[in-house]
């Protein structure tokens, strides 16, 4: 029987196969069956995942993209394609690859044997597929980072795909960001109306009570304490969301206690407000920028006022915020994250008296199991509405997070806090946490 490293030492003597090349730098790990346009092959020949290498520009793009980044560009670009999974939920292949492939590198002497197999000219970084955003080097063109010229930009990006996209990816629910699991069966409409519920019994809203939602998405918020009576007002950077927010605002009969504008949310002039939430903005919003951004939302607060912020977190302090790959280019770009102390931290330091916070990382590793779902239901509408090079980037992105969230590798956060009553602190809360049954 020919073992890897009897292939490897025969390779030597000539040129390598693209298999061979991909199976010496997973130290002969392959968790997968790998295909190539050079007709070779490589992996487990029962494996029920594959992956299958198309062109020599895929090879390119493999090559020359730091961590998850080529990948997603051979793929994106249609170079490389996917067995055994659907591309609206291609987890388990993920799985697969994440569980069990770990890339090393060879010994100088296989690693130029390896170059003069696949080629210098295969080598040469080229052009990314049209859906991926500028290096975040050459988006200085359109302001300087976190400005607010450039925070739309980057919002746009993301949230101005289609509305009808969102729709079939979210559900009736509209709603963009974690959602909260009563039970382990519920439907993720359910689970999304439970969030909202948690937020409002979070912040103490009553009827005739102000509430401010920035990046407030769709406006579910929004539209979930309207229909209790509270006065809200939202704001997004996204022109879709908006005009899709204002007619469900209207087909609701909720003009007299909700709106939302299109606009950043450094624009809010009004003041007093007895609650802030901000539910998915803060990985917008840059960690140099913490400081600004809690002390901005407490000046919006009346005295005594809460404040809930809900975003995805890494779960330690010490890395510090960089580009993500694939996360960056494709998905969020200029988005940041860091880990819940070091959110708290700055919340303090801003003034703000924090009263609880949790983690709800389970409950998004089952969102976007669901959103998945939504979208392989509805992948052949929605290739047809946005085009089949960003419906697999949603795949893509959604099915990684996904695995994420599980393994621990980010985390989703809810920090309650207070705008302190000077004198009177923020004594007029119940002693234990009121919004359980």
């Amino acid at each position: 029987m020919t073992t890897f490293k009897n292939r490897a030492t025969n390779a030597t003597a000539g040129k390598f196969t693209l298999a061979q090349v991909l199976e010496i730098l997973a130290g002969g790990r392959l968790p997968v069956r790998f295909t190539a346009y050079d007709g070779s092959a490589a992996g487990p020949q029962g494996a029920p995942f594959g992956l299958d290498l198309l062109t020599p520009r895929g090879t390119t793009y493999l090559a020359t993209g730091r961590g998850d980044l080529g990948l997603a560009r051979a793929y994106i670009a249609g170079d490389l394609d996917l067995h055994g999974v659907h591309p609206g939920d291609p987890y388990e292949l993920l799985t697969a690859l994440a569980d069990s492939l770990d890339f090393t590198r060879p010994p100088a002497r296989m690693m130029v044997d390896i170059i003069r197999s696949i080629g210098v000219r295969l080598l040469r970084p080229i052009a990314p597929p049209p859906e991926e955003a500028m290096p975040r080097w050459r988006r200085v063109a359109g302001g300087l980072r976190h400005s607010k010229t450039r925070d739309a930009e980057a919002i746009g990006h993301h949230y101005d795909v289609s509305n009808r996209f969102y729709e079939w990816v979210l559900g009736p629910s509209m709603t963009y960001t974690c959602a909260c699991y009563p039970r382990g069966d519920a439907s993720l409409d359910e689970a999304q109306e439970n969030k909202y519920r948690l937020v409002f019994e979070k912040l103490r809203l009553l009827p005739g009570d102000r509430l401010l939602d920035v990046g407030c998405g769709w406006g579910g918020m929004v539209r979930y304490a309207a229909r209790r009576g509270v006065l809200a007002t939202g704001v997004t950077l996204s022109r879709e969301q908006t005009a899709w927010a204002q007619r469900a605002i209207a087909e609701e009969g909720l003009n007299d206690f909700a709106e939302v504008r299109h606009g950043d949310y450094r624009n809010i002039t009004e003041i007093g407000f007895d609650a802030v939430s901000s539910i998915g903005l803060l990985e917008h919003i840059g960690v140099r920028n913490y400081s600004s951004y809690f002390g901005f939302l407490q000046s919006r607060l009346r005295p005594g006022g809460l404040l809930l912020n809900h975003c995805i977190t890494r779960p330690e302090n010490r890395t510090e915020p960089a580009p993500r790959g694939f996360i960056d280019r494709y998905v969020f770009p200029d988005g940041e994250l860091t880990g819940s102390g070091r959110i708290i931290s700055e919340a303090q330091d801003a003034g703000l008296e924090v009263l609880h916070e949790e983690n709800l990382r389970q409950h998004y590793a089952l969102t976007l199991r669901d959103w998945c779902a939504n979208l392989v239901e509805h992948w052949d509408e929605a290739v047809a509405e946005v085009g089949l090079p960003t419906a697999k980037v949603w795949g893509l992105y959604m099915a990684g997070s996904r695995l994420a969230f599980e393994s621990n590798g980010i985390q989703l956060h809810q920090v309650l806090m207070a705008k302190p009553d000077e004198g009177v602190g923020v004594g007029g809360l119940p002693l234990r946490p009121w919004w359980t049954p």
